[in-house]
């Protein structure tokens, strides 16, 4: 019988006492796990060559970022998210895997961080911002299983993608907000190209693209 890849968390949530949005997603791909990075990736959170959030976030703020495996290109990306209060805090601390890729549907015997842990010690966060949806065992799907386990309700404020929902923290009773952005990854692309404000934006200029559209969703949450 074949060995399930143990596919843990290679880094630490990243959030202060002054953080107020947190970024939420599952995984980086298994190769931040066993240090076999590629050429172009970033040793950080989503840091993947493949993955869009920092190419997101670098034309949204005009960081002039760096791509590459180097301290400089980690020290970037803290200091951004330090001078701009956001976060990172992913939800899962491990999983097992049969086949060894990124896929958040692979992923089995999911162990979960304490994000409503996290959200105790650090009272001034208000908005969570998942990189995915509630798809099985995207962000919001295994945050909602989170809620469930400690008797939370999540309410929803929009419907409308991305979907907007918020909690009551049961310890500091914060109200918290969570948004559910498209993926910044290759494998949401059909999602985003399935959509009729997408579809309506690429008939008004044929040169708009997934990248362009996931630009419009996010800047308005970052």
């Amino acid at each position: 019988m074949q060995k399930k890849f143990q596919h843990t968390h290679p880094y630490e949530p990243f959030i202060n006492e002054s953080t107020e949005k947190l970024i939420v997603g599952t995984l980086p791909p298994p190769r931040f796990t066993t240090g076999d990075l590629k050429e172009g990736d970033v040793n950080f959170c989503y840091g993947s060559r493949d993955g869009q959030l920092w190419p997101i976030l670098d034309r949204i703020f005009n960081l002039h970022l760096k791509y590459e495996t180097t301290y400089e290109a980690i020290e970037q990306r803290k200091s951004f998210l330090k001078a701009r209060k956001i976060g990172v805090c992913d939800i899962v601390a491990s999983a097992e895997r049969e086949k060894i890729d990124a896929s958040d549907i692979g992923m089995q015997n999911v162990k979960l961080r304490n994000v409503l842990g996290y959200l105790e010690k650090y009272p001034k966060v208000t908005t969570l911002l998942f990189t995915g949806g509630n798809s099985k065992n995207g962000p919001e799907f295994l945050f909602r299983k989170h809620l469930r386990e400690n008797n939370v309700a999540l309410h929803i404020i929009s419907n409308d993608v991305p979907r907007i929902h918020k909690f009551v923290h049961p310890i500091t009773k914060t109200i918290i907000k969570t948004v559910s952005l498209i993926a910044p990854s290759g494998a949401a692309n059909r999602a985003v190209g399935s959509l009729e404000s997408y579809k309506r934006m690429k008939r008004e200029n044929p040169r708009f693209n997934t990248l362009d559209f996931r630009v419009l969703q996010y800047q308005v949450h970052f």
